[in-house]
Order: structure tokens, then sequence, then C-alpha cells
């Protein structure tokens, strides 16, 4: 009975992690729909400064891009004319974000109108050609209670069709007039939110080394010095989780939209841009993304050729077999730490609480909430003094063994 203890011990570390991130995330978002005021004032005051929340997407997405050119110029210009350099690259990034937006809307626009009207022309093309296989298939017009069968239908279909449009597609047209109303005005207030989002972008992109110097001063003027140290290595953690995490699934998703784009245009499939940007667009969604674009990809090929149809499903299962295995893996690495099992969790749990961009931006997320429950386990096994559990957890579970050199700090920092 006395050895069983040690071997349940290395078991709690992993354990405690994981219960901790769902326990705080459930409590967090629980707190926030459960109480309908607090949830209400949150609704109200993001709707307010959605905006700002656009700006700073904006800005933290081109982030990279405006670093790259900033350092690239301050290689042309002298130091002392570093407000130019930052003005051209500020200047330089926006038009760099306007142009992919510009090309991808040339690219998808056009296409979608091609493939919107092949679609409709294919339809009724098909339509005639089973009319006219029905029509000469003789014993159906001979077979008296075939055609009564016919008959009835077609008047069933008249007569609801006439009932539907007088006693509920009428009565609802106030409803449906008022609907496409409230529509127009909520893409006019996103397309407002939208403008002023990158003019708080710029100034964002402009002023972030100011912005994150001030961010500095009144952390460590509110908290002392080791826990400002602290929630500053978790800020940079979470930048580095997002900003490696999306920037990575951006340029994996690029690769994959233009590896399935050249081969669609090679077989000949239907509507090849057009399927290459859906597949490349939901590629982003993590473990879903896949899946969820493959679907409608299919069947805009199933339409116009089933037989290219199967052979595109084929293609994709090869594709994705790629990218899970060479491509994604060279490009984001383990970039989360995060298993299979959280990452679906994450996935499910933010997918359900923000829909499409929840699932974007749920790995991320869970893996900041995952490594601040860690370093919370980590502090207690050290205070605790079970240090060794850690180095036996990672001996039978495999997990990554940087916890392992930087756990032996937390009771020096006790200490002190």
């Amino acid at each position: 009975m006395m050895d069983k203890k040690p071997h349940i011990k290395p078991y709690l570390y992993g354990m405690l992690a994981g219960f901790g991130a769902i326990s705080l995330s459930i409590i967090f978002f629980f707190f926030i729909y459960r109480f309908e005021g607090f949830g209400d004032a949150v609704s109200k005051l993001t709707s307010i400064l959605m905006p700002f929340i656009y700006g700073a997407v904006i800005a933290y997405l081109l982030k990279p891009v405006c670093n790259t050119v900033e350092n690239f110029l301050h290689r042309l210009f002298p130091e002392k004319m570093k407000g130019l350099v930052s003005a051209l690259s500020v200047a330089a990034t926006l038009l760099f974000g306007l142009l992919v937006i510009y090309a991808l809307f040339m690219m998808i626009i056009p296409q979608l109108v091609t493939s919107v009207t092949t679609l409709y022309y294919t339809a009724r093309a098909n339509l005639s050609n089973f009319i006219r296989w029905v029509n000469k298939l003789e014993f159906v017009a001979d077979n008296e209670v075939i055609m009564d069968y016919v008959n009835k239908a077609y008047n069933a279909i008249s007569v609801d069709l006439d009932s539907w449009i007088k006693n509920t597609l009428m009565p609802s047209m106030q409803n449906i007039v008022s609907g496409v109303g409230i529509g127009v005005l909520n893409v006019v207030t996103v397309f407002k939110n939208l403008i002023i989002g990158i003019i708080v972008a710029i100034y964002l992109l402009a002023s972030r080394k100011k912005f994150t110097q001030q961010s500095k001063l009144i952390l460590y003027s509110i908290l002392k010095p080791r826990w400002a140290d602290a929630v500053l290595s978790e800020v940079l953690y979470a930048d580095k989780m997002f900003g490696g995490f999306i920037n990575g699934k951006i340029m994996d998703s690029a690769i994959i939209g233009v590896l399935c784009y050249i081969v669609c245009a090679i077989v000949k499939f239907p509507s090849a841009l057009l399927v290459s940007v859906i597949i490349g667009v939901t590629n982003v969604i993590p473990f879903f993304g896949p899946f969820i674009g493959a679907v409608p990809a299919t069947l805009l090929i199933l339409i116009q050729n089933p037989i290219k149809a199967l052979w595109f499903v084929l293609f994709i299962l090869i594709l994705q077999q790629l990218d899970g295995n060479i491509i994604g893996p060279k490009i984001l690495g383990n970039s989360t730490g995060l298993s299979s099992f959280w990452v679906l969790f994450a996935i499910l749990l933010f997918g359900g609480l923000w829909g499409f961009v929840g699932m974007i931006i749920g790995v991320p997320l869970f893996a900041v909430i995952y490594d601040v429950v860690k370093k919370l386990v980590i502090h207690g096994l050290c205070r605790n003094d079970e240090l060794e559990m850690l180095g036996t957890y990672h001996e039978a579970f495999g997990d990554p063994e940087e916890d392992i050199p930087a756990a032996p700090e937390a009771p020096a920092q006790s200490e002190e």
C-alpha cells in the first residue's frame, strides 16, 4: 500500500494543469453570461469599443510587416530621420494590407459571379435533359396511374404555392423588408467601424513602442517588481502564442490555397480559383477547417461535374495529409504545446462562445490559460518540496522539458 502513492503523484501535474485551465475558462465565461446585467454591460461596452477592437486586431496582424519594413528602412536612412522611417513603414504596411485585400476581392468576386452563372445555366441544362429523358419514356405517358400521380402532384404544388404566396409570403413582406433594412444598417455599421478601425490601427502602429513603454510604466508602478516581471513574462508569452500561431496559420493556409489552385487548374476542376480560396480560408481554423471548407467546395464541383467531385474529395484528403504531416509542422511546429485533446476542447469551447473567430483564437488563448495554470502548479510543487514529481511526470509522458530547468527558480523566489 505504501508503494502506490509515488505512482499516483506524477500524474497530478498534468491533471491539475488541465483541470485548472478548464475551470478558469468555464468560470470566466459563466460569470459573463450568467449575470445578465454584467453581460449586457460587457456587450454594450464591446459595441462602443468595436472600432478600437478592429483597429487593435488590424494593427496586431500587420505588426510583423511593419517591423520588417522599419528595420529595412533603418538601413537606408540615418538615425536622425527615424520619424520619417516610422511614418514610411506605417504607410507601406497599410498599403500592403490594402493591396492584399484588393487582390483577394479581385480574385474572389469575378470567380464567384462566373461560378454562380455557370451553376445557373448548368442547373437549367440538367433540368431540360431530365425532362427530355422523362418524355422519351413511353411507358410514363401510356401509364394512366403514373400520369394521374403526376397531375395530382402538379396541381397540389400549384395550389400550395398560391396559398403560400397569399397566406405566408405577402403577410411576411413587412418583416422581410424590415430584416433587409436591419441587414443594410448592420453592413453600414460594420463598414463604419472598419474605416475607424483602420485609422486606429495607423495610430497604434505609429505609436506601438510608446504604448508598450507606457504600459510597462503603469505595470511596475502598481505591482511589485517580482509580480510585474511575472505578468510581463506572461504577456510576452501570450504575444508569442498569438503571433506565432495566427501568422503561422495564415502562411500555412496561403500555401495550401496556392497548392490547391495549381492542382485544380492542372486537372481542370470547375471553379478552381473560388474552390481554392474556400479551402485556403477555412484552413485557418484548426482541426475542423479542412472539413468545413471541403463541403461547399465539393458541392460547387458536384453540381457541375459529379465525377470530378469524387476526384476532388480524394485530392483534398491527400492535401490535408500533406499539410498535417509536413507543411503544418514545418511552419508551426508544436507552437502551442497543447495535445490534440486540448486543441479540440479549445476549438469547441471558444467556437461555441464566439463562433468563427473563437475557433481561430481559441487554441492560442487556451494555451495561455494552460501556461498560467502550469506555472501555478509548478510554484505549488516547489513550495511543497515535491519538485521531483515534475521530472517523473516528464519521464513518464515525454512532455516538453522546458519546465524542468525553469522549476528550480521558484524556490529561490519564495525564499526571497
